[in-house]
């Protein structure tokens, strides 16, 4: 004696799907296991030493050709603006 028997699970069970709802303990489980996921991404990467990838496939640019950029748009914004 002294376990917890089946019975009382399954009333523990029962009070927290009250409590928290059933998409909230989905979403809670989804949570959880994305975050499992990325950690054993993260150990398993600490073993491989492969050279980075990068994260999007752009050209660095340069300040001056990202103000150009920005007064472009500006430029755009504005003619729509008067449309």
């Amino acid at each position: 004696m002294g376990g917890i028997s089946i019975w009382q699970l399954l009333i523990i069970a029962v009070i927290v799907v009250l409590l928290f709802g059933t998409k909230k303990l989905g979403s809670i489980g989804s949570d959880l296991g994305a975050s499992i996921k990325g950690f054993k991404k993260a150990m398993g990467d600490d073993d491989k030493h492969e050279k980075p990838t990068e994260d999007a496939d752009f050209t660095a640019k340069s300040i001056a050709e990202k103000q150009d950029e920005v007064k472009k748009e500006d430029a755009k914004r504005h003619d729509k603006e008067q449309v």
